[in-house]
């Protein structure tokens, strides 16, 4: 496990779930899930997924997050190279192939994926459904012995509506959050804010932020792992601006949004997805209360 952090338990989301299950638009905030702006679609609509699109990608999500474990436990840690490459390419075989087989019509863009289904992909850019896949986020953390933060993320874009049936399986903590399920954002700040960061590279936005709230940075592994940290309530914000692509955030931030976090680059701007260039740098997750000053933070450290 992390140890800097406790692993999220279903106790944890149950604390934070929303019993009328009932989606939640943000106010207030950048891009709220549903709103249009003049660059096009939303970040996010979860309401308008179709259920059946949600479920299938908690099932792929959770699938490949059980394929990996498997692995894990076959290959064991003696080699984290060969690790990491089986993981990320069973992992992918998998999702892409029940893609193939089960959405037939659809569009993919995957971290590991080639030609059509990888970064340089054309059809998707026209394409009315996109699945936006990071088959193994965190594989540094994977190929460690007693690592848990490291995530699957399985999310579908659509024109018009951004970012809608998500799920991000956390397979070493045993949980799969979805944007059908809504994890509400705890009444209660802590004296002392924690942010989740890189466990190599904090990023100076993140010390300045960390400043201005009087919080303390947590070192953690993958994307996935830290954003659904936030959504969980075990940290109050993730702030990450050394390099990503889509893959990295998309469907960490669908299910943030489905519940009413605040989720944008970490200049405000709304996050957009299936672009030609999949490259999304930086990000900002955190509690609704806390993205002004966060922002205003990051803004005067630039």
């Amino acid at each position: 496990m992390n140890p800097e952090i406790a692993p999220i338990s279903r106790d944890d989301l149950a604390q934070h779930l929303d019993g009328k299950g009932t989606q939640r638009r943000l106010t207030g905030m950048h891009d709220a899930p549903g709103s249009e702006s003049a660059l096009g679609a939303p970040t996010a609509t979860p309401e308008a997924a179709d259920p059946a699109d949600v479920a299938f990608a908690a099932e792929l999500a959770h699938g490949a997050g059980e394929l990996l474990l498997k692995l894990r436990d076959e290959l064991g840690f003696e080699d984290p190279k060969a690790l990491k490459a089986a993981g990320d390419r069973q992992a992918d075989d998998y999702l892409l192939g029940r893609v193939a087989a089960e959405r037939p019509g659809d569009a993919v863009l995957s971290e590991e994926g080639k030609g059509e289904s990888g970064r340089i992909g054309t059809a998707r850019l026209d394409a009315s459904r996109v699945w936006i896949i990071d088959p193994l986020d965190g594989t540094r953390e994977y190929s460690e012995a007693g690592r848990d933060d490291w995530a699957v993320h399985v999310a579908l874009w659509q024109r018009g509506l951004g970012l809608t049936a998500s799920a991000v399986a956390l397979p070493a903590q045993s949980v799969t959050l979805r944007t059908d399920e809504t994890y509400a954002v705890p009444e209660a700040l802590p004296a002392t804010p924690r942010i989740a960061v890189s466990r190599t590279r904090p990023p100076a936005e993140a010390e300045a932020v960390a400043a201005a709230l009087g919080a303390e940075l947590v070192p953690m592994g993958s994307a996935g792992a830290k954003v659904m940290a936030v959504v969980a309530g075990t940290v109050e914000a993730y702030v990450h601006a050394g390099g990503q692509f889509e893959w990295d955030s998309a469907a960490p931030v669908a299910v943030a949004l489905a519940s009413g976090w605040h989720a944008t680059r970490i200049d405000g701007s709304p996050l957009r997805y299936n672009n030609a260039d999949p490259y999304l740098p930086d990000l900002l997750v955190c509690r609704p209360d806390l993205a002004a000053s966060a922002l205003k933070a990051i803004g005067a450290a630039h």
